[in-house]
């Protein structure tokens, strides 16, 4: 479901622009960046589309590109911790002085926790997803062989981001998302394409390699909710439980999953929402959403559509023919009131009807 969206253009502390995207009314929920953003990107059975549709029913919902990559500013002098700090300070200002709920999610999470640390009258909640206090290049006692993977992909960026062929930049959809289907792969690696050059990617991982937040972590004063799954391949379960651990009464949810980022059709996702309602205190229903039943065939080929399937592919999976697909298909569109395949998937992600 399509979710009216305000795009501004805000300056950090030296002058870097970074496009914003705010959707729904009410109080203000910030999502700090991470890297591979671009705000007009955002599709169905995307998480960044599960987001928007999660919260701004409820709240003033807030992205933003970091520097370098999507609409905001892609030639920057600074590429830093500290820059993407003030690019957060800088986003959080233009939104009113009012306390606000923080997201942060993956690389994400340790910029939101710096910032809490730093200003622990604007953030009322925290909520931080797959993310770590120390890595790579940050770790008081390096294991080598770990250190040496940080190397190793910091040397594959530089070997072939840039390259015609995927097959460096997918040891990093590999890493992200290794329970994800091929066309999820192809989706994940053409944003990687078209968000972030070569050279930014290179610096942005060098600058996340380096993040400590350990000393930030131990001066957050908010309520934090810390979710991550169990089996991430890309940020180990230990760092989100050792993140956790040092944020004074912090909660920790383990969930089920592999992917670092989840699909809104996994129980990571489910379990993300599940959590933040009870946290943010929204388990109510937003007015005004009647009731739309879909049998359990009609949701799951919709589901395999939003992961990109044809009709052929759903049917050869299900046991049935792709015109029993089809007729599926139109039926499920008839009864969410949708003109558009596109369209239907949105609006059964919007009503969470791929995590019910």
């Amino acid at each position: 479901m399509g979710h009216a969206r305000d795009i501004e253009f805000v300056s950090s502390r030296d002058g870097v622009q970074l496009a914003t995207a705010r959707y729904g009314a009410g109080p203000t929920l910030i999502k700090a960046a991470t890297w591979l953003t671009h705000i007009e990107r955002a599709a169905p059975g995307t998480i960044q589309q599960a987001l928007i549709d999660e919260f701004a029913p409820r709240f003033s919902y807030v992205e933003y590109d970091t520097r370098g990559c999507g609409l905001s500013q892609r030639r920057v002098d600074e590429l830093s911790f500290e820059a993407w700090v003030h690019d957060l300070e800088a986003v959080a200002d233009a939104h009113g002085r009012e306390p606000f709920t923080l997201l942060g999610f993956t690389c994400a999470a340790g910029v939101a926790v710096e910032y809490a640390a730093r200003h622990p009258e604007r953030v009322s909640r925290l909520i931080l997803f797959g993310g770590f206090a120390t890595s790579y290049h940050s770790t008081s006692h390096p294991d080598p062989a770990i250190r040496r993977e940080g190397d190793l992909m910091i040397e594959l960026a530089e070997l072939g981001w840039g390259n015609s062929s995927p097959a460096f930049r997918q040891v990093f959809v590999s890493r992200f998302l290794p329970a994800a289907t091929q066309a999820q792969w192809m989706a994940f690696d053409e944003k990687q394409r078209t968000t972030a050059t070569p050279d930014v990617a290179v610096r942005y991982l060098r600058a996340m390699y380096g993040m400590n937040v350990k000393e930030a972590a131990a001066r957050v004063r908010c309520p934090t909710l810390v979710l991550h799954p169990k089996d991430d391949e890309m940020v180990r379960f230990e760092q989100g439980r050792r993140l956790a651990s040092l944020i004074p009464g912090a909660r920790f949810v383990p969930l089920e999953g592999r992917n670092h980022i989840p699909f809104p059709d996994e129980p990571a996702w489910e379990g993300f929402v599940r959590e933040t309602r009870r946290f943010l205190g929204t388990n109510d229903e937003p007015a005004g959403r009647a009731e739309i039943r879909l049998t359990e065939r009609q949701l799951e080929v919709l589901r395999r559509i939003s992961f990109g399937q044809s009709d052929k592919q759903i049917a050869a999976a299900l046991g049935l023919s792709p015109r029993t697909v089809e007729m599926h298909a139109a039926r499920a569109l008839q009864a969410l009131g949708c003109r558009t395949r596109a369209e239907a998937v949105g609006r059964a992600s919007e009503r969470r009807m791929f995590v019910a």
